[in-house]
Parts: structure tokens; C-alpha cells; sequence
């Protein structure tokens, strides 16, 4: 590393300084953390110290401490290029790690103040644009990812994944077509890219009615996984891609040699086992999964709560109650091992299921209050209303969610620069937070034992139902808290009544799939301006209706707020 001194170190120092670095590297932190403290006592005027001690807590995750030793070093040389550069790599990866917690607001100013210190930092433009897209900013995070591109252009690099990021970014943005032909270039320049071409194939699943009419959406995916046959990542994508599009044959198919090029394989045995259990092939799917189940993949929570939902379909209750318990135990804050979880307890007539849902107590649906600037409710849903239609410009819904007959806007609603989002933001954030403030304390509950006063929105949409059109049962594996907002429904919706309840939302009902004999455990009619409020864990759908106008929500989930 260069030398940057306000101060010259004698040459013990220089030796020790070069001692603390060569043990940074190799990973004693803490060894080379106690010669940086010394030297720092030893030679307080001299920047290398200081900036040498930053980068040591840095390493050990003690960052304001690092930020006020970097920031000691440049108060001793203003403006060095070294210390500024090596504060800002510091900076940068604190930056990416607050972004793979997710806690974009936090990283925001992070990741900002590391590349005004060091503004050649690729990967940390990419990060930035990362977390701004995450945020909502849709047209900032496309100038970030720019930024990035215009400077790897300069190398002669190219990174596919910053591509594909791009095309996901013009998608948000609803510049559909410069989106499509972002993502068929990218997958002519790099056939072996796979999420290049899941997201081709994504964009053309939605919007390829309109856009590509003639055109199978999964077409090009399918061409380069018969051209690949040796690109496993390519085929693991595509065979995913396909069970969510509900094409289990073709999955066993494209599965088949793979298979038998690797006999055992636990993660292909796994992928067989759900396409074989969505064709019904039950007995054949069980030895799958357990022999997938006596590996790795038997601590996998993922793993555990497919292999619970296989259960549930050949009625082996034990075995789903025994596959949730595990993914809980290993994953406490993972929601779909508890939904199964709470499913069994169901079937058992165990109490712990009202415990763990309390249909009554955990379900709010609450009157969202006019946000200022808007002088009732219903200009307010009028004017949302209005804006909401222009973002739905796909032809379908989205490939792997819950939406059945509808659409689903793209990228995140929320953060956006559009003052009725914005109003809708800010009058969602206070209602949740009134409710948040009536739900009780449970330190061993779930969900009441991680509230807090405020939440942190993990995701945020909005979904346009047309005639019978629905949401399947499902629940929301991102959140902890999750809700469905009502901007505009039709008459028939709102005359609706307990018998037909059509659509209506429904609580405590399961996936579809499982084939569990359930009713729902409650039903709210919905109402223009009232909100839904529930621990993400728990199943919820919409019965279907039948109406010339669309059924328009806003979605979020939620994160407590720390």
C-alpha cells in the first residue's frame, strides 16, 4: 500500500506497520489490530497509523470506530488520494454488506460518501444502483448502473451481470421494449449467461403478448439449454424456470440426463421430486426426497418445507409437522416453515395453530386517512387510481406469483418520484404504525416478539384483478408483516355478500396444491381506502368475481424497523 504520512514513521514503526498489514491480510484481525492501536499511540501525528487502525475495524465489524480513525487520518493530510481511496474500499464494503442485509437506507449514504472518497470504485456503483432500485428510485439507479457501464466500457470489460441488471431497471421504469432488446442482447453476447436468459424469459412470459406476439415465451431459454447440454447452471435454471411456469413433464425431461450423468445428485433428485410430485407421481417423488433429505440438503430450509408440502399432498402429517419444525428451528424467521407449521398444528387440532395465527387479534384491517395535499379519501383513491393504471402495462401476470388473471406492476412501488405514491407511502406508513402500536407483547411469539415501533417496507406493488381473476393462497416468504391496500373495487365486489364473498380476501385457507380439505378461518369484505394488515406466515387469497372493472390493490411487505 502507498504511504500517505503527515507524519513520518521511524523505521521500528515502518516495521511494525508492514507486520499489522501482512496479518490484516492473512486474517489476524485482532493481532493486527493491537499494533495499530500502539503505533497509533506511538506516532499520533502520522496519517498511516490512523488509517491503518480504520482498516483494522473495519475488518472486525467496528465501523463508526473505523470511520473516526479514517476521518482522524485526512484531518491530518486533507484530501490524500491514498487515505481517500482506502477509506472509501472500506466504506464500499460496509456499503455491500447493509446492501445483502438489506438495509438500503442505510447503505445509500454509505455507499455514496465511499465513491465521493473514491469515485472509480466499480462495484460499488453497481451496489449503489443495487440499493436504489431496491429503494424505489428507479431513474437514479439506471445513472448509477451507467455509471458503472460507461467505466468498465473504458477497460474493454464487460460484466453480464450489470447488463441484466440494466434490463430489470428498464423494466421497472415501464420502457418495456428497451428493456426486451437490452436482454436479447445480452444473451446473444453471452448464450452461457443463465440469468440472462430467466430474464428474457421473464419479460417475454409478461409481456411478449404485446410485445413478441408470435414468440414462445420460454423459446430462447430452451434453444440454449439444448445447445448447452454441459452448462449445468443453464439447465438448473431453465428446469426451475420451468416448474414455475407449471410445465413439470418438460422439467423431468430436460432432468432426465442429467440425472443419469450424476446418479445421487441430491439437488436434481430434489428438482425431480417436484415435478413429479406436481404431475401427482406422489410415490415416486417420496424416495426422492428422502434420500435428497439424508444430506446437506436435509439442513436446507428451503428443502425441508417442500419436502413438508409433499407431506401434506400424500397426507403424512407427522412427516410435514416434522419437515416445518426442523426449517423453524434452523430458520426462526423464515415464514414458510411456519405457515406449514401452523397448517399441521391444524390438522392435528393442535391449539398452537390459534396461537401462532390468532385470526381475530392478528389480522387488522384498519381506514387509511386522506394524506395531506388531498382534501378526502376518495380524490385520493381517485387520483392513485388513475396513476396505478398507467404502471400496469403487462399482459399477464408475472411467472411465479400468486396473481391469477391479472397483472402485477414491475420493481418496487414505493420510493418512487411521483407525489401520489409518495402520498400513498407516507399515509400506508402511519396507518401501520398505529396499528403496530395496538398489537401486544409475546417475547416468545413469532411475529410479536420481533415488533418494533416502525417497519422498513422489504417490497412494494400493486396488482390489477380483471374478471374472474384472484390470488391463489400463498404467503409472503420476504416479509414479516404483509398487507393488501384497496384502491378501487367493482360493484360486484362491493355488493358482494358472506355467501359468495366474491372478492372477497380469505385467511387461514392453504395452497391450493396441498390439497387440504380447509375452509378459511376468516373473510373480509374488502373496502376502498381500508387496509390489510397480517404476519406474512400466514395463507391468504381472494375468492374470484366476476365484474367489467379491474379489483386494484397496492401490496407491501414489511421488515421491522431496528
Amino acid at each position: 500500500m502507498p504511504s500517505a504520512r503527515g507524519q513520518p514513521l521511524n523505521a521500528a514503526q515502518a516495521e511494525r506497520f508492514r507486520q499489522a498489514l501482512g496479518l490484516l491480510q492473512s486474517g489476524q484481525r485482532e493481532q493486527a489490530l493491537s499494533i495499530a492501536k500502539k503505533l497509533a499511540e506511538q506516532a499520533p501525528q502520522a496519517a498511516d497509523t490512523w488509517q491503518l487502525l480504520g482498516m483494522c475495524l473495519a475488518e472486525i465489524g467496528r465501523q463508526k470506530q473505523a470511520d473516526a480513525a479514517f476521518e482522524h487520518a485526512l484531518a491530518l493530510l486533507p484530501g490524500n488520494a491514498v487515505v481517500s481511496r482506502n477509506y472509501g474500499m472500506c466504506l464500499a464494503r460496509h456499503g455491500k454488506a447493509l446492501r445483502a442485509q438489506g438495509r438500503w437506507e442505510a447503505a445509500e449514504p454509505v455507499l455514496r460518501k465511499a465513491l465521493a472518497l473514491s469515485p472509480k470504485q466499480v462495484s460499488a456503483w453497481v451496489d449503489l444502483g443495487v440499493v436504489l432500485r431496491s429503494l424505489g428510485r428507479i431513474e437514479e439507479a439506471l445513472a448509477a448502473f451507467h455509471r458503472a457501464q460507461g467505466m468498465l466500457h473504458q477497460r474493454g470489460v464487460s460484466q453480464p451481470e450489470l447488463q441484466d441488471a440494466i434490463s430489470g431497471v428498464l423494466a421497472d421504469a415501464g420502457r418495456r421494449v428497451e428493456a426486451l432488446t437490452n436482454a436479447r442482447k445480452l444473451v446473444a453476447l453471452h448464450p452461457d449467461y443463465a440469468p440472462a436468459h430467466e430474464s428474457l424469459g421473464n419479460l417475454l412470459w409478461e409481456h411478449g403478448a404485446e410485445l413478441a406476439p408470435d414468440e414462445d415465451p420460454l423459446g430462447e431459454f430452451r434453444a440454449a439449454a439444448r445447445e448447452q447440454p454441459d452448462n449445468r447452471e443453464l439447465q438448473l435454471a431453465f428446469a426451475r424456470m420451468l416448474l414455475a411456469a407449471k410445465r413439470p413433464d418438460e422439467t423431468l425431461a430436460l432432468l432426465h440426463p442429467l440425472r443419469r450423468r450424476e446418479p445421487g445428485n441430491a439437488l436434481l433428485d430434489w428438482f425431480a421430486a417436484d415435478a413429479l410430485d406436481a404431475l401427482r407421481q406422489h410415490e415416486q417423488a417420496a424416495p426422492l426426497y428422502a434420500a435428497a433429505a439424508r444430506g446437506e440438503l436435509g439442513m436446507l430450509p428451503e428443502f425441508l418445507n417442500a419436502r413438508a408440502r409433499h407431506a401434506f399432498r400424500t397426507r403424512d402429517f407427522d412427516l410435514a409437522a416434522s419437515c416445518a419444525g426442523k426449517a423453524v428451528e434452523i430458520d426462526p424467521d423464515g415464514q414458510e416453515g411456519w405457515s406449514l407449521l401452523g397448517t399441521a398444528w391444524r390438522l392435528a387440532g393442535d391449539e398452537r395453530e390459534y396461537w401462532l395465527c390468532d385470526y381475530d387479534r392478528l389480522v387488522g384491517y384498519i381506514e387509511v386517512a386522506a394524506p395531506p395535499g388531498f382534501s378526502d379519501v376518495s380524490a385520493f383513491l381517485q387520483r392513485l387510481a388513475a396513476r396505478l393504471h398507467t404502471m400496469h402495462n403487462a399482459g399477464r401476470e408475472p411467472v411465479n406469483q400468486s396473481v391469477r388473471g391479472g397483472t402485477q406492476t414491475a420493481g418496487q412501488l414505493f420510493g418512487r418520484d411521483d407525489a401520489v405514491v409518495r402520498a400513498a407511502e407516507h399515509a400506508l406508513r402511519t396507518a401501520v404504525e398505529q396499528w403496530l402500536a395496538t398489537l401486544p407483547d409475546d417475547v416468545d411469539h413469532p411475529f410479536l416478539s420481533r415488533r418494533q415501533r416502525s417497519v422498513r417496507f422489504a417490497g412494494s406493488w400493486s396488482v390489477r384483478l380483471t374478471s374472474s381473476g384472484r390470488h391463489s393462497n400463498h404467503i409472503h416468504p420476504k416479509g414479516w408483516a404483509s398487507s393488501a391496500f384497496y384502491v378501487a373495487l367493482p360493484d360486484s365486489v362491493l355488493e358482494s355478500d358472506s355467501e359468495s364473498c366474491a372478492g372477497w380476501i380469505q385467511f387461514g385457507q392453504p395452497l391450493e396444491d396441498l390439497g387440504l380439505d380447509l375452509l378459511p378461518r376468516r373473510v373480509i369484505r374488502p373496502r376502498p381506502g381500508y387496509l390489510a394488515l397480517f404476519p406474512s406466515y400466514m395463507w391468504h387469497g381472494t375468492v374470484p368475481f366476476e365484474a367489467r372493472e379491474s379489483r386494484l390493490t397496492i401490496a407491501f411487505d414489511m421488515q421491522p424497523k431496528t
